[in-house]
């Protein structure tokens, strides 16, 4: 586990903004900038984190752990649905065959959980026993286990504006995916989730739900893009304490952004107005429970690379002329 003096001394260095225009068209997403040219794409995962549809903060080493996680996770996942990746050039960078996306994103879920006004939980509280389609058992309580995995489908909104999810039906309606694009990559959800879920389970974790993103090559193949299995994809509870915590009615542990999430509810926000700014404890705190998840679930520990990140990815990405 990396010290939380090193943590502490990285907090002013957070990867935070990149502008390499040799790379190609840069399209900057919450997390992550893609950057197109000739036929491959070069995404640069930040330090930022989201949640609540907007950037929050940085957490040191964030974008390198999501970026060895999802490399680590797309290598080994690659005989259950193939992916875009083709190699990872820095630990910030992953460069990938330039795919067109598939406008939907797949939710697969397996707990009645969230703390988000579009969480399962939410609207369930709320009296909702119809989400996404999908019928809900009465009686169900905070974190409890869903009878099976359901897919929970949500538009791909840009930058600065909200997903909303919606049954199958309600997502065809929109006109931005095809029933054909839906079905695969519904059916290529279920099976990545299984495969998820059993792997995490093995290291004493629980895959509690993920979002995958889709998208077509240049000769037509259906291939996961963005991400997978990440603590920003992704919900972890630690496996070992979470049927006390669910008998006494608390929150699991997380391995994932819900830290972050939490603290911010705590502070009686939750998406409306200016956010409150993310103290270095929580930044710290957050960047800890990433490496935790990252070794974890790979069995391997966490050295960052502590080089600043923005010469170091020019470097090792062959760039002239920047920074």
């Amino acid at each position: 586990m990396v010290s939380p003096a090193i943590l502490r001394a990285a907090l002013p260095h957070c990867l935070v903004t990149t502008d390499f225009p040799s790379l190609g068209e840069k399209y900057e997403g919450k997390v992550r900038d893609n950057y197109s040219r000739d036929g491959t794409r070069f995404i640069v995962v930040s330090d930022r984190i989201s949640a609540f549809d907007r950037v929050l903060g940085a957490i040191p080493f964030k974008g390198q752990v999501l970026n060895r996680m999802a490399g680590w996770w797309f290598e080994r996942t690659r005989g259950s649905a193939p992916n875009h990746m083709v190699g990872m050039p820095d630990p910030n960078v992953l460069q990938c065959v330039e795919c067109t996306p598939v406008l939907v994103e797949m939710v697969v879920r397996a707990y009645a959980t969230g703390t988000t006004s579009t969480s399962l939980w939410t609207h369930y509280e709320r009296g909702v026993r119809v989400f996404c389609g999908h019928r809900l058992p009465e009686g169900l309580k905070k974190h409890q286990k869903l009878p099976e995995p359901i897919v929970t489908p949500t538009t791909k909104a840009p930058k600065g504006e909200h997903d909303v999810s919606g049954s199958r039906e309600e997502i065809l309606a929109t006109g931005k995916v095809t029933a054909a694009d839906f079905d695969e990559a519904a059916a290529v959800a279920m099976r990545l989730f299984a495969v998820g879920q059993r792997m995490c389970a093995e290291r004493g974790l629980i895959l509690v739900d993920t979002k995958y993103e889709f998208g077509r090559t240049p000769d037509g193949k259906l291939v996961v893009i963005d991400e997978i299995h990440t603590p920003d994809s992704s919900r972890f509870w630690k496996a070992a304490t979470y049927d006390d915590r669910f008998r006494a009615g608390e929150d699991p542990d997380p391995l994932d952004k819900d830290f972050v999430r939490r603290w911010y509810i705590a502070q009686g926000y939750k998406g409306d107005g200016e956010p409150p700014a993310m103290p270095d404890d929580v930044r710290v705190g957050a960047a800890e429970r990433y490496i935790a998840a990252y070794e974890q679930i790979t069995g391997e520990a966490f050295v960052p690379d502590t080089d600043p990140p923005l010469p170091r990815i020019a470097k090792n990405l062959g760039l002239r002329g920047t920074p």
